[in-house]
């Protein structure tokens, strides 16, 4: 495909037909991967202000054969929001699209703008008393259609879902102006294709998302926060199933937790108190909510004292104030952020099938351990799955010297996720990152379906190309 550049001659098109508030200044952050693994030639950035402009610009750009990409909060780790080279790009940014067009407590609904961030989100719900379950360690930049272009998932996904889970409906504006209003506030609706859900997931390859229904829900009464010292992952996996049996659906969240973790905590964040240090070799972190008049604190309690007895935990705090559950969480949320601050080559953003964690964990660091002289840090989502097993230069070394093997060593580690029935992106998306991976493992006759629907919905190819399906 070939494209023209997003020049002066193309914004001077436009000139007259959209707000001049919607030409931004090109900064560097419209161009560059939050982990500078990815740049892009410098372009245009047009943030619009309503529908109407977004339709507006897009025909305009599938009129000249302008790449287009959607831009979010630019939180994502794939690269999906960081054009690759060619042309210089526009880039769409929603954050002047940032209203909550409605709030329905009763119906356990909201329905937001694309841009409206995930915090905002968050407290639109809280004034209302009811909660967004969706959170990320983002949540203060990320927005809500880069969460649903990505289906992000987060620490809540194993009582309330991903990002797909919390939507009943979107409204977006495809590449040739043509406007899908979807924003149905219907929990029951068989009418055909869902049409919602292929755009969710999508990666700005199909249309631009500009407004989504999303699903709320009552705050729980009473909530509580345990960090607790497991054995081995394994004994994670029967802590969660005890845990499930005791409680049920009231599990909100079940961290696993690597004691590298703290250790990088503790050298990025030395004036953050953590609950344990030393750090054991594993930890979960595990997340409550239960009706009125249920003490989660006891709950917890009754879950430590069993599974103690049954030899999976050793130690544990449980949080006495929700000032200490907030602490607590704060932990979790800024790992990500230490382990940047440490250097990572590679950040592996896998599922499994729960009872096969363990056996991957044993056999990723033999593996691993073949390769190269790695410290290996996981720590992810176990109630679902879902693990962020990252690899680091020695202590000592920076990534530098490494980097140029991380091609290698996501091949392998992703060879051996598929190779057990996992997958090697889990929530953070496929984006420029895993494109080789789409090639090798995704089902042909699946690879052919997407490629029809990315033809019907953006037939001239200006929708994000070169992510998510391979060349």
């Amino acid at each position: 495909m070939t494209y023209a550049p997003a020049d002066t001659a193309f914004a001077e098109r436009l000139s007259g037909q959209i707000s001049p508030k919607a030409f931004k200044t090109p900064e560097p952050r419209y161009f560059e991967e939050p982990r500078g693994r990815w740049t892009a030639p410098i372009g245009l950035v047009l943030a619009p202000g309503d529908v109407e402009e977004v339709r507006t610009i897009l025909m305009a750009a599938n009129d000249a054969r302008v790449r287009v990409v959607p831009y979010g909060g630019g939180t994502g780790l794939v690269g999906a929001q960081i054009p690759g080279p060619g042309p210089a790009p526009l880039i769409l940014s929603m954050e002047r699209m940032n209203a909550i067009r409605g709030v329905y407590p009763e119906e356990n609904v909201m329905i937001v703008e694309a841009g409206v961030i995930m915090q905002d989100a968050h407290d639109a719900a809280r004034a209302v008393d009811r909660v967004y379950p969706l959170s990320l360690a983002a949540k203060g930049t990320a927005r809500i259609g880069g969460n649903l272009g990505t289906n992000a998932g987060g620490v809540n996904v194993l009582r309330y879902g991903n990002a797909r889970d919390l939507c009943l409906g979107i409204e977006a504006v495809l590449p040739d102006g043509r406007v899908l209003n979807g924003l149905s506030r219907l929990r029951k609706d068989n009418t055909g294709y869902d049409l919602r859900n292929l755009l969710i997931g999508s990666e700005g390859t199909l249309a631009v998302t500009t407004a989504a229904t999303l699903k709320l829900a009552p705050v729980p009464a009473e909530e509580g926060t345990a960090y607790l010292v497991v054995e081995s992952p394994d004994a994670a996996v029967k802590l969660l199933s005890m845990a499930k049996a005791q409680m049920g659906e009231a599990v909100s969240a079940f961290e696993l937790i690597k004691g590298m973790s703290f250790d990088f905590m503790r050298a990025a964040f030395p004036d953050i108190k953590l609950p344990f240090y030393p750090a054991p070799p594993w930890m979960v972190l595990i997340d409550i909510g239960l009706a009125r008049g249920n003490s989660p604190q006891a709950a917890l309690e009754t879950l430590f004292t069993e599974a103690a007895e049954a030899g999976l935990v050793s130690d544990g705090v449980i949080a006495q104030s929700e000032g200490q559950r907030a602490a607590f969480w704060d932990i979790r949320e800024y790992m990500p952020l230490a382990s940047r601050e440490v250097g990572g080559i590679c950040s592996h953003d896998v599922s499994l099938p729960l009872s096969l964690v363990p056996e991957f964990l044993r056999r990723a660091d033999q593996l691993v351990a073949g390769l190269g002289p790695f410290r290996v840090n996981c720590f992810g989502h176990m109630g679902d799955g879902n693990l962020h097993y990252n690899l680091f230069p020695p202590e000592g070394e920076t990534r530098d010297k490494y980097m140029p093997r991380s091609k290698e060593i996501y091949a392998e580690v992703h060879a051996l996720v598929v190779s057990m029935g996992g997958s090697f992106s889990a929530e953070h998306g496929v984006g420029r990152l895993k494109t080789d991976e789409m090639k090798k493992f995704t089902d042909p006759t699946r690879l052919e379906l997407m490629r029809g629907i990315k033809a019907l919905f953006d037939p001239n190819g200006i929708m994000n190309p070169g992510a998510v399906l391979p060349d």
